[in-house]
This record gives structure tokens, C-alpha cells and sequence, in this order.
């Protein structure tokens, strides 16, 4: 099968027309569309009728599955028995919205900060696979942005400034940053920093890329407040319109984007209605160990 991919912003972005992701894919499909993530970054996948076991069979084709905060709340009833399923929903497990002051409702405010999936631990997430079941009544938007392009746009000078730099990244710094102090030391244990270069080569593409967001906390080898400072530059810097591409869900949407090389993050929309998406993701032990410390 030759995938049908049309670019739909001027930098990256792919949307991808003539394949049913429930059906079993050969590896040459499989190779192809992980070529086009190499180029694209983001791909888009329209009428997409995916039940959960479905959306982790075409998942398991990227690489092996990443499992993200299950690690601190494994205790936590889910509405997904899939391990390898995250609930991206405004929902509670017995079928109601979620309350305000709720961690589950400041997980879903989080996510409208921008960041990559999983950069908080050292298995981060590869590729993300986000499936719209519920899209609320006035809609609902997620954006991306291409660090890859907004890196080649900094000066020369600026890129040799970030050579050697390395961002710490803790996974429940947004939570916590929106006012949630609900998090025990125990779980501040079970998900402790890590940390990454600011800067780091996309393995498919082989180009340079940004590597920062909402997770990040501090630049190891800067003062605080200065190395706060420059993370907060680098962010406006890869956020610009240019280097950024807004999706309008519809029901049936399938999204695969590339963690190492885009940053998202969902628009606000009405918490009263409710919105249900499913993700699941995959991470890249190779990449793990090129990059660590």
C-alpha cells in the first residue's frame, strides 16, 4: 500500500486519506508511516471507528507501549481496563464530569500547557496515538508546534548558547504550578526528574530539535531564575504562529505525533460538556539510552 498524504501546513503536518487503522497493517505500511512521522511530525487520520483493543493493536506497530502515570496511580479505579489506554477525558469512571478542584479535571487543565507526552521519565513517550470518541457541543482544539522548524529559525548565535545544555523535566511540575497539592512524597518518589538536552537530534530525520515545555523545571547548568528565564524564551520562540498547526477534532479523528520533535497542547473549552479522547502512546528505549546523562 502507497499512503495518500497530503501536507496541510506549510512546515509539517500530514493528513493521511485511503487506510482503515483497524485492520491488521504489513510492514511496508508500517515502515511508510513512519516515514512520513520522520517528515511530518503530526499525522492526521480521518473517520477513524476505533475501539480501545483496536487503537492498541495499530499502537504495538510503532514500538512497544508506554504506560506514563500508571506508574504513580496504579491504585486508581480507571474506566479503561487497558493498562496501556490514558483516559484524556473530562469524565469520571462512574460516568460523570469531573469536579472542579479534582485531579482529574487538573490533569485536563495541564494539558493545556504546552509540553511532549512523558519527557518526565527516562522511557519517554515516542509516538502518541489520540482517538476522539466525545467532542463537546462548541468543539474543542489541540495545537502543535514544530520545534524542529523553530530551532533552524533561532540565530547561529543562539543555537551555539544552547550546546551542552541539559533541562531537568518532573512530571507533576504543571499539576502543581495550576495550584493541585494533592501529591503525596511517595509519589514525588515513584516519578523523579530526569533530565535532557535542550537541543537533540531526531534519530529519522536526522535533524536538530528543541526539547523543552511545561515540564521542565530548571537548566542544570545555569542559575535558576536565569535558566528559567531562557526555557520561558525558548517556549514564546517555538509557540509563534508560524511553527504552529491548530486541529479541530471531529468524532472518528485519529492523531499520531511525534514526541521528540512537536510540543501540543489542547484549547480551553466549556468543562461542563463533556469531551472524551483515548491515547496511547509508545516509547523509544534507544533513544533513552543515547540520550541519558
Amino acid at each position: 500500500m502507497t499512503l495518500d498524504i497530503r501536507q496541510i501546513h506549510p512546515l509539517f503536518v500530514g493528513e493521511v486519506h485511503g487506510i482503515d487503522l483497524r485492520l491488521a497493517l504489513d510492514a511496508a505500511t508500517v515502515g511508510e508511516i513512519i516515514a512520513a512521522l520522520d517528515r511530518h511530525a503530526v499525522l492526521v487520520f480521518r473517520g477513524q471507528d476505533l475501539e480501545p483493543r483496536q487503537q492498541i493493536a495499530f499502537a504495538q506497530n510503532l514500538g512497544p507501549l508506554y504506560l506514563g502515570l500508571r506508574k504513580i496511580h496504579q491504585k486508581k479505579v480507571h474506566r479503561y481496563d487497558e493498562e496501556a489506554v490514558s483516559d484524556i477525558s473530562n469524565v469520571n469512571e462512574d460516568g460523570s464530569i469531573a469536579e472542579r478542584d479534582s485531579l482529574k479535571m487538573y490533569t485536563m487543565l495541564a494539558n493545556q500547557l504546552w509540553h511532549s507526552d512523558g519527557s518526565f521519565q527516562r522511557d519517554a513517550a515516542r509516538y502518541s496515538t489520540l482517538h476522539c470518541v466525545v467532542n463537546p457541543p462548541g468543539g474543542s482544539v489541540t495545537e502543535f508546534a514544530d520545534e524542529r522548524a523553530a530551532y533552524d529559525a533561532l540565530p547561529d548565535d543562539f543555537k551555539k548558547r544552547l550546546e551542552g545544555l541539559r533541562a531537568e523535566h518532573f512530571g507533576l511540575h504543571s499539576r502543581i504550578a495550576l495550584g493541585y497539592d494533592g501529591y503525596s512524597e511517595e509519589d514525588r518518589r515513584k516519578l523523579p526528574p530526569v533530565d535532557w538536552p535542550v537541543v537533540r537530534v531526531h534519530s529519522g530525520s536526522g535533524r536538530k530539535t528543541l526539547y523543552i515545555g511545561a515540564h521542565t523545571t530548571r537548566i542544570l547548568e545555569m542559575h535558576l531564575a536565569e535558566g528559567k528565564l531562557l526555557l520561558a524564551e525558548l517556549l514564546e520562540h517555538t509557540t509563534q504562529r508560524e511553527f504552529v498547526y491548530r486541529h479541530d477534532w471531529r468524532v472518528g479523528d485519529l492523531l499520531i505525533w511525534d514526541n521528540r520533535s512537536t510540543l501540543h497542547r489542547g484549547l480551553r473549552y466549556e468543562l461542563s460538556e463533556r469531551r472524551e479522547l483515548r491515547r496511547v502512546s509508545t516509547y523509544d528505549p534507544e533513544f533513552a539510552v543515547s540520550q541519558a546523562a
